[in-house]
């Protein structure tokens, strides 16, 4: 044994697995790794939330929990995070920061030795065109096994099945490391342009026999006899019988269910299922994004080198140029020179003259000012902080004005009333504002159980409904409204 530091370092990474609230921990980290799956790398808090609740068992998780299991799983190293500041619009929500979460590479093994001990099977993580070849020449004998005996439908079934588990989970692997944050960095080094060739010519080897291949996997499995199919699987269920367990009991319905599943699971992958997209079709199209994703970035570091360097010497000798003049006159005919006339820049603005003279040199007048704003979407002008005013006196001026005009309504109330009420058949043309106090008053009213209620300067009233069955037309300025007759009766304070 030789011992290192990551032989006796703690795991972390396996914590959740026995951590208090382990139901929580492991139904999350699934989430995640079920998403890994379909090639969805990053999960937002939300989304995580969202799947929780659809289980009855966590019908009463709260997004307070959710935010907690997700720091502590980070915590732990089980997930990693980057801050999405794409839809930022104020420095409010960048400081109420938005993550998204990405299982880490421990996290992915963790979970899959999990799986493993639900009879799931792992390997490494590579584009293997073989791997389609020889499941190609296995679907392609699909119908010959029918005449086979067991043994011989069995080791071909199994070796199926090991070649479409390993293509699966390669190929989430290796493309998971290419969308990975550490390979997003590599692509911006000067060093990947040296291994960016081979890496694009891996990946359009896998691509042509994708396209070989899967084109007569799919046609093979569309046309496959249902009774062949039934008579193939019998055989391997009988071989999965004869084989003897000793600490598991297994049924034939069971070793059915199986069989069904991995087929449908190797169709749906190939064919598709209720319309949808194929999970090669996916991959070709994951695959070819990843190389023009590749494409572009090297494009970018070459012309970033070509021109950095161009650009360094020829500031170089515009520098010597102008330490090589006598004067400061020299210095403007050689800016002019270099600046000017080959290729002249010009800048509208509104300039205002101090002097209309053409005998007024450029350099004798004053300087205009313009401000450029970066072309990007992104960008925001920075706010500029500003002093607490006092504006006690506005405050006082505006109550002032508002009770103002409070009194000037009461007073226009108070003419409407005759004999201690206010009848709304013998009411005169009404304002707008005065007709929304009195139908307020009314209003009030009616959610009493007596019908009565209090003005804003405390006065009680009572509607006087005696009447309601007849109509009335009331007058406003900005049009009439029909309304049963009623009244405001006011009451005398005792």
């Amino acid at each position: 044994m030789q011992v290192s530091d990551k032989l006796i370092k703690p795991l972390t990474e396996a914590k959740y697995l026995n951590a208090d609230n382990v139901s929580r921990y492991r139904c999350i980290m699934r989430i995640f790794f079920e998403h890994y799956e379909k090639l969805k790398y990053w999960l937002y808090q939300e989304e995580v939330y969202e799947e929780m609740i659809q289980e009855p068992f966590f019908a009463d998780y709260k997004p307070e929990q959710c935010q907690q299991d997700l720091a502590m799983l980070t915590e732990w190293k089980n997930l990693t995070t980057i801050q999405d500041t794409k839809k930022v619009a104020s420095i409010e929500e960048f400081k109420n920061k938005k993550y998204r979460y990405q299982m880490s590479e421990y996290s992915v093994e963790i979970e899959r030795l999990v799986i493993r001990l639900e009879n799931l099977f792992i390997e490494g993580a590579s584009l293997e065109p073989t791997l389609l070849e020889r499941i190609r020449r296995s679907i392609e004998r699909f119908s010959d096994m029918a005449g086979k005996d067991r043994n011989a439908v069995y080791t071909w079934w199994t070796d199926l099945n090991n070649d479409f588990v390993r293509l699966n989970q390669n190929y989430q692997d290796y493309i998971r490391d290419l969308n990975s944050v550490r390979a997003e960095e590599m692509m911006h080094t000067k060093e990947f342009l040296i291994f960016k060739d081979r890496l694009i010519e891996y990946l359009r080897s896998f691509i042509k026999g994708l396209q070989r291949n899967v084109g007569v996997i799919e046609e093979n499995l569309r046309l496959q006899d249902e009774k062949i199919k039934h008579q193939v699987f019998e055989k391997v269920v009988d071989y999965e019988l004869s084989i003897p367990r000793m600490d598991v009991e297994v049924s034939k319905e069971m070793i059915q269910q199986k069989i069904q599943g991995r087929f449908q699971s190797i169709y749906d992958w190939f064919v598709g299922s209720e319309g949808q997209e194929n999970e090669a079709g996916k991959l070709f199209d994951a695959t070819n994004d990843i190389i023009r994703r590749i494409t572009r970035y090297a494009a970018q570091l070459s012309e970033k080198n070509a021109l950095g360097a161009n650009r360094k010497e020829e500031y170089r000798k515009v520098a010597e140029l102008f330490l090589r003049c006598q004067d400061v006159e020299e210095a403007h005919k050689m800016s002019a020179m270099v600046f000017g006339m080959e290729c002249p820049q010009h800048l509208s603005g509104e300039l205002v003259r101090e002097t209309d003279s053409m005998n007024i040199g450029v350099y004798e007048e004053q300087p205009l000012e313009v401000y450029l704003k970066p072309r990007v979407r992104t960008y925001r002008e920075k706010s500029r902080r500003s002093e607490i005013r006092e504006s006690a006196e506005q405050k006082q001026e505006t109550r002032r004005k508002m009770l103002q005009k409070q009194k000037e309504e009461m007073e226009k109330l108070r003419r409407l009333e005759k004999d201690g009420k206010i009848d709304f058949a013998d009411l005169p043309v009404l304002e707008s504002r005065i007709r929304e106090i009195l139908l307020k008053w009314i209003s009030d009213a009616m959610e009493s159980a007596d019908f009565s209620a209090r003005t804003d300067d405390g006065r009680r009233y009572i509607l006087d409904r005696s009447c309601a069955e007849e109509k009335c037309v009331v007058h406003c300025e900005d049009g009439n409204f029909t309304m049963p007759k009623m009244a405001i009766v006011f009451q005398e304070e005792e």
